[in-house]
């Protein structure tokens, strides 16, 4: 499912989508060294090792967690075991990540939010993941360079409190749930703990010179697209709503 893409930036580093489909997941190479960013739930195990293999990955020296939820944090613990990995998260997330339980969900749209209602405790209990301690636990940002990559952690709460997006280069941004690329026109996403922190959260993105930002769900987000849906959203918010 989902076949690998890459992207490059100008100053050499190289992203690769690893994991497509359900779910992306992110491998940055740069000077020999090796970042994961989201692992992908436990049911691409399989699919994820082989590629890492095939990309001549033997090990990992860190992994960044946008949230934890198991569509993302799915494969940590193996990461962590296998290929060595420092699992970094954000300390809000850390709680949930060492349980192998979701944080919480919230819909941002009528819809999604019927579904929510009607899932309740479902969820949490059937998407538990094995669970795994965060090495490094972020409270806000956190920067990457002592691995070897010029590249930060943001933190950009609103899908959770702990959410987290990596910049890359000041080029690309991996940014999780933080948006969406799978509707056309929007980046907005269908779940969200809180819209309008989310929306502020593509602010903080913004402000970088990211051109670029790979979501977790679909497909890239082109920068105009970002923030001309900021400026709605925004505008909306000041009005006094959001979806």
């Amino acid at each position: 499912m989902g076949k690998m893409k890459t992207w490059e930036t100008k100053g050499s580093h190289r992203i690769t989508r690893v994991l497509a489909g359900r779910s992306n997941a992110f491998l940055v190479a740069h000077g020999g060294k090796c970042l994961m960013v989201d692992s992908g739930p436990g049911s691409r195990w399989k699919t994820l090792d082989r590629r890492l293999r095939r990309l001549g990955v033997g090990r990992l020296d860190a992994l960044v967690l946008t949230h934890a939820h198991y569509d993302h944090a799915g494969n940590a613990a193996r990461l962590q075991e296998r290929y060595e990995a420092k699992v970094i998260a954000h300390i809000a997330e850390g709680p949930f990540l060492a349980r192998g339980e979701n944080n919480a969900l919230g819909g941002t749209n009528a819809l999604t939010r019927i579904m929510v209602a009607g899932l309740g405790n479902r969820f949490g209990r059937r998407a538990r993941y094995q669970p795994s301690r965060p090495d490094i636990q972020v409270d806000p940002s956190f920067d990457l360079r002592e691995f070897g990559f010029k590249a930060n952690i943001l933190h950009t709460p609103g899908h959770t409190p702990g959410s987290l997006s990596v910049i890359v280069d000041d080029e690309i941004a991996l940014v999780g749930d933080a948006m969406f690329g799978i509707f056309p026109g929007s980046v907005f996403p269908p779940y969200a703990m809180d819209a309008g922190e989310t929306v502020r959260s593509w602010g903080k993105l913004l402000a970088t010179k990211c051109r670029l930002f790979l979501p977790a769900h679909g497909s890239a987000n082109p920068r105009r697209l970002v923030l001309k849906d900021y400026d709605k959203r925004s505008a909306l918010m000041k009005k006094g709503g959001c979806g």
